[in-house]
């Protein structure tokens, strides 16, 4: 039996988890709080991920160490390994450190060839306002740190709002700085979910749309008709680069904008992703699952028995449930739905749980889709 830490607790870990037990994977989680959901499937050290004696205590026996979410330090990967004497956590801290900042992303986007939105560090007021003259405007003035569903950012539609941008967000500038960037109009937001194992071979997940709602994740979907598309191609090209660049083993996640010239590439997550729940029953191997192949968790773990091309099995898609968890009985009663709860108190904002919808042709997706929107409020 091979046991794996994990640092943070929260529902991605519980995946990993869920994923992994079958296999005989045990694992261990740190975390702040006593609490979080991840504690219901494996041993639960409580502490803060700048906690030498807490990293200890996770680390101690693993055959590998991963991370769930990409605010932990970065250091706090390096204090493990070199305890360890080796490289035990998985990916390594370089994709914390250039994911953990807005504008060190854009510039390994552009190094490996990917196309992105205009943009500028900012760190004044006059700064701000000389980038906005140059990029034009509507622009998005966003923190460069700890940015996530929508969080640090401000729309700014015209000059008028260039002040009051400035004024939500600059206490942030003094703590990792700003970024500004061009507000564009884009036909879709899709990701590319792909794994990377250690002797560099990889395997991509179907190209997955994806909708936001008050700048969270709502729906993710695949289309068939994407399928082999030169979008596909051109994201699993550009995410490839990346992950090479980063010398990156594990689960990699680039968010793209399509647009009419093509694909932006926005931000990267080096870790599972919430727009590839629907791998969980929609595909040949879910991503939790290709993550701890990767890894090198799984037994027999090798490129060799992975795919370089997930299949999705029929038609698939994926709704968060955010802030409400609607009745449970009802979400099962629609076809091909799987419900997903991650055992955390409601708050807004916060997500619960997702459901899942497997179909065999698009229309019957569709007619289980717009139930579970419903049943989840909204369009």
């Amino acid at each position: 039996m091979r046991l794996v830490g994990v640092l943070g607790g929260g529902q991605l870990g519980r995946m990993l988890a869920l994923a992994g037990i079958p296999l005989d994977i045990r694992f261990r989680f740190l975390d702040h709080a006593r609490d979080a959901c991840a504690r219901d499937v494996g041993e639960m050290v409580v502490g803060e991920f700048d906690d030498r004696d807490a990293l200890r205590r996770l680390s101690a026996g693993c055959d590998v160490v991963t991370y769930e979410f990409e605010n932990v330090p970065a250091k706090s990967v390096r204090v493990i390994d070199e305890a360890a004497g080796r490289g035990l956590c998985l990916p390594g801290s370089r994709s914390l450190e250039v994911t953990q900042d807005r504008l060190s992303e854009k510039r390994l986007f552009e190094e490996c060839g990917a196309a992105v939105v205009a943009h500028e560090a900012v760190d004044s007021r006059e700064e701000m306002r000389a980038a906005a003259a140059r990029i034009g405007l509507p622009a998005v003035l966003k923190t460069r740190r700890l940015g996530y569903d929508g969080k640090g950012q401000v729309l700014i539609r015209d000059d008028r709002e260039l002040d009051q941008a400035w004024n939500r967000l600059e206490s942030a500038a003094g703590r990792g700085g700003l970024i500004l960037e061009r507000f564009i109009a884009f036909r879709r937001e899709v990701s590319m979910i792909a794994a990377r194992f250690a002797d560099g071979s990889s395997a991509f997940f179907p190209l997955t749309e994806n909708v936001h709602r008050d700048g969270i994740l709502h729906t993710s979907r695949v289309r068939p008709q994407d399928r082999g598309s030169a979008v596909e191609r051109s994201a699993e090209a550009a995410v490839q680069r990346v992950m090479e660049a980063l010398g990156h083993v594990g689960v990699l996640t680039v968010e793209f904008f399509e647009t009419d010239e093509g694909l932006l590439a926005n931000e990267f997550a080096p870790r599972v992703h919430n727009s590839g729940h629907w791998t969980i029953e929609g595909a040949e191997v879910s991503q939790f699952e290709m993550h701890l192949r990767a890894i090198g968790a799984a037994p027999g773990s090798s490129a060799a028995r992975a795919p370089a091309r997930i299949s999705a099995i029929g038609h698939a898609a994926m709704v968060n449930l955010v802030g409400r968890v609607p009745d449970v009985k009802e979400l099962l009663e629609v076809r091909g739905a799987r419900v997903h709860l991650y055992g955390k108190e409601p708050r807004a904002g916060r997500k619960l749980g997702h459901v899942t919808i497997r179909a065999e042709s698009e229309r019957e997706l569709e007619a289980s889709l717009a139930r579970v929107r419903h049943l989840v409020g909204g369009p």
